[in-house]
């Protein structure tokens, strides 16, 4: 639409760029003329940078030229801007077509209600639907008047924050694709991401993460400009950047607000441009997996994508106008993502944290709900076991006599309502499962009572300091059982999700009426689920495991530049093979497992199987899972891929180790530190201890000081440990280990 001038820099002239001139503060901007190979006309605007008195933002003024010159297209969403589209002969609709469309409902039905608060960032933030909405509306026609085309890529990596939502949905509302990603992610992923998207141009979190990407984005990457979402452009590194115009958050949304203001204004302006309404196919972004291994791959999702996921979380999450969510999750991954577009159609408040202030928040916001992954729930509950652990002896023996009394409580409960999980497809008489119903009634019913009288004395201390009084739902990745168990017991609801980058990510999750432990719950509307034998490829029946494939209208379009790469998980029926190892509870009509039929169980992912000399097949998680409910544990990885035996690498918690050490006298009570060989004897006996129960036992073992994280490349974004990436830091221990 129209070309703007940063303050410290000129837009620098080219074929495909916007051409400037000035004369005493006034500039002359001209769009690119051509778009897809095709000629339009345009007019021709020229604006001045004003300042207002007792005022230190720009202020811009437009001012239309009788002069034509090509037009162009003008990209929009329909339902969105359907108060301006109508006024200029344009289609206006009146459903939802894009995911910015979801805006316009929210602002009409929830107008005053508050959408967002950001109380950690400078400045802290606070947004009603209305204001967020002419906010997203006033960032979108900033980005038009700085030169962004429809179908251009714009690579936004930054983290949690409103002003991530606002860029995000106003890169969306120009039709443009954003490629996200957050700021912890190494300079070389954040340069591959870039480049093979062949993104335009730069919008990053804050100075900091702009400078410690700078020297290597300045000589690899083309950026026609730079947007800066927190922080101040003097901060930046100045080095590298000279001739590329850097924009702050706030001007571009001045500029978007004086844009706007001059086409309502200004007939003339308004007829220059072809209007094309956003499809629902077209793609709304580019989300770069994990990278597990190998390089990330850019998943492109789109609208239609996207819109399936807002229209059908409902059934999982039944958000009601006022409810509070506490947001911590890095908004680029899919799952944060979805669950953000849908409960803002839905009049809910979202609360940002971060990691460090989660359990202040929990307590000071009290949400109703809380969307996150299964590290944050194991954390919770460590804490809470930690707590039980170190107090009194009289207050410890009551805290776990309750606990156990409640865990036997909820599996007699399971067993009378039906939702025991089971692969037998056969079911048991209608005489046995009677009896069965009745032993499990009377048995509860006695300890009911002091069930009751534990949520009364302990729980609700529990529920005081977690606060979330509605639902927590995991998903990215595997809910240990354990923690899963010790939720329900205390009343906490825990729904337990899945889904996959490549399918927007919600494919399964558990219902508040339905909540299977130990599964992911059924399949959303609209998608269907079969499991295939690995290596026929043939439908394996209810209850047997094999490989999980999965369809509907959340299945990505493919991934970008990468049709090899497509293939072979999207077949050309548009099934979409998860690489995940599961099976589908058969159906039962009576016993305890009458209400799981259809629920879906994971046991794994198909490439973390470990094959052993013996020809036997091993999933880790199991182990892995075990094993983490010891609290002298921190992280393990299960090895012996090729070996005779299962290994294991250790992360142990050092502090927790010596405290066992001593109580175990093992060292003396003043020792600060343990050596290397004692500290794997107890982590041995440990391991085996929680292990004990498991198909297969962990022989040599690694333990390792340093921790597997996001800034040392073991950990992804998104928390999952990088196995091959371990194994190979650690190879030459490995080999040593099992000679």
């Amino acid at each position: 639409m129209f070309g703007a001038m940063q303050h410290n820099h000129p837009i620098s002239s080219s074929s495909n760029q916007i051409t400037t001139s000035s004369n005493n503060n006034s500039n002359y901007l001209i769009q690119p003329v051509s778009y897809n190979n095709k000629k339009f006309t345009t007019t021709k605007i020229k604006y001045a940078r004003l300042r207002r008195p007792f005022s230190s933002k720009p202020q811009f003024r437009f001012f239309c030229q009788s002069k034509t010159e090509e037009m162009q297209i003008r990209k929009y969403s329909p339902f969105l801007e359907s108060s301006f589209l109508s006024a200029n002969g344009a289609l206006a609709c009146h459903e939802w077509r894009a995911v910015p469309d979801i805006w316009r409902s929210s602002a009409d039905k929830y107008a005053d209600q508050v959408a967002v608060v950001d109380p950690y960032h400078n400045p802290p933030s606070k947004f009603t639907y209305r204001q967020l909405e002419q906010e997203i509306l006033n960032f979108s026609e900033g980005l038009r008047a700085i030169g962004v085309k429809p179908n251009e890529k714009l690579a936004l990596f930054a983290d949690n924050s409103c002003r991530w939502l606002v860029a995000d949905q106003g890169i969306m509302a120009t039709g443009a694709i954003n490629v996200v990603r957050g700021s912890r992610s190494s300079v070389e992923e954040l340069l591959h991401i870039y480049n093979h998207s062949e993104s335009v141009a730069l919008t990053v979190d804050s100075p900091d993460m702009f400078n410690r990407i700078a020297e290597t984005f300045c000589s690899k990457a083309a950026m026609r400009f730079i947007i800066l979402l927190w922080g101040e452009k003097s901060s930046l590194a100045c080095e590298g950047i000279e001739g590329t115009p850097v924009f702050s958050y706030e001007e571009i949304v001045d500029l978007g607000e004086e844009s706007r203001r001059a086409l309502f204004d200004s007939h003339n302006a308004r007829q220059y441009y072809i209007y094309e309404a956003i499809s629902s196919d077209d793609i709304a972004t580019l989300v770069y997996t994990s990278g597990t291994t190998g390089n990330p791959k850019g998943v492109m999702l789109t609208h239609r994508n996207l819109m399936h996921q807002i229209n059908n979380l409902w059934d999982i999450v039944p958000a009601e106008v006022g409810d509070r969510f506490l947001s911590m999750l890095p908004p680029w991954h899919a799952y944060e993502r979805a669950c953000e577009y849908f409960i803002f159609t839905h009049g809910v408040e979202q609360v940002y944290t971060t990691v460090r202030n989660l359990k202040d928040d929990l307590q000071h916001y009290q949400p109703h709900y809380i969307i996150s992954v299964p590290l944050v729930y194991e954390t919770l509950y460590s804490g809470i076991q930690k707590q039980i652990s170190t107090s009194s002896l009289v207050r410890k023996l009551i805290a776990l006599t309750f606990l156990r009394v409640s865990l036997a409580y909820m599996e007699l409960k399971r067993i009378y309502e039906g939702k025991c999980l089971t692969r037998n497809q056969k079911q048991p008489s209608f005489l046995i499962s009677m009896l069965d119903w009745l032993w499990a009634r009377f048995i509860a019913a006695i300890l009911w009572p002091v069930h009751l009288l534990a949520k009364i004395i302990v729980y609700r201390k529990i529920h005081s300091s977690i606060g979330i009084s509605k639902a927590g739902v995991s998903g990215g990745g595997s809910l240990p059982l354990h923690v899963d168990k010790f939720f329900e017991a205390i009343g906490l609801k825990v729904q337990n999700g899945y889904g996959l980058t490549e399918s927007s990510p919600v494919v399964a999750a558990r219902k508040p009426s339905c909540n299977v432990l130990g599964s992911v719950g059924h399949p959303i509307q609209h998608t269907e689920f079969k499991i295939v034998d690995s290596e026929t490829n043939e439908v394996v029946p209810p209850g047997s495991k094999g490989i999980v494939k999965v369809r509907g209208p959340q299945v990505m379009k493919g991934y970008y530049k990468n049709p090899w790469a497509t293939k072979q998980v999207l077949d050309e029926d548009g099934w979409l093979s998860t690489g995940d190892i599961g099976w589908i509870a058969p159906h039962h009509s009576t016993g305890r497992s009458s209400h799981c039929s259809g629920v879906v169980v994971l046991e794994g992912r198909a490439k973390d199987t470990i094959v052993l000399l013996t020809g036997e097949n091993i999933e880790p998680v199991e182990l892995e899972e075990a094993a983490l409910r010891s609290g002298l544990i921190q992280q393990i990885v299960v090895i012996g891929q090729d070996q005779r035996r299962l290994g294991a690498i250790i992360v142990p918690n050092k502090e927790e180790v010596l405290l066992a050490a001593k109580k175990l006298s093992i060292v003396d009570v003043i020792a600060s530190d343990l050596s290397k060989e004692k500290m794997t004897r107890l982590l041995y006996e440990e391991l085996k201890k929680w292990t004990s129960e498991c198909s297969f036992q962990i022989g040599p073992m690694l333990v390792v000081d340093v921790p597997f994280t996001i800034d040392n490349g073991l950990m992804t974004p998104t928390m999952k440990i990088r196995r091959d990436k371990v194994v190979a830091q650690y190879r030459e221990q490995i080999d040593k280990l099992y000679k």
